[in-house]
């Protein structure tokens, strides 16, 4: 098994058990009505709670099938992103230890998520400006 491979595999299982849970114990809307809505998204805080969940649903399918690979690294790194920004940055790096709810998850699911996006590195296309 190659390690592209296990990389895909391991993401795609902790963004559908960090999506799926949620639908089953109202922690979507919970997410949407007693956090989202309260910071400014109002009414909106729902359906952008489910709009974040399901799109980890699609990116970890994806992953699984090794389809649209960037768009779904891209689309599950905003979401991350976001996360830190709106969420994790206040609370520091550690999720746990020396802290808690803090962003260094989410750094380095993004750091994993650019490796499978850029197996080989990310590759200069313009191999003719050394002439210019």
């Amino acid at each position: 098994m190659n390690s592209i491979l296990l990389l895909r595999l391991s993401v795609a299982v902790i963004l559908l058990t960090h999506s799926v849970f949620g639908i089953f114990d109202n922690g979507i809307n919970d997410f949407g009505n007693l956090f989202l809505n309260q910071i400014g998204f109002a009414p909106f805080g729902v359906i952008l709670a489910w709009s974040i969940k399901l799109s980890h649903i699609v990116a970890a399918v994806l992953l699984i099938f090794n389809k649209y690979i960037k768009l779904a690294g891209f689309v599950t790194i905003f979401v991350l992103i976001m996360g830190i920004i709106l969420v994790h940055f206040k609370e520091g790096w550690f999720v746990v230890g020396g802290g808690r709810n803090g962003m260094e998850y989410n750094v380095l699911l993004i750091i994993v998520l650019l490796a499978i996006m850029y197996p080989e590195g990310f590759k200069n296309n313009n191999r003719n400006l050394n002439h210019i």
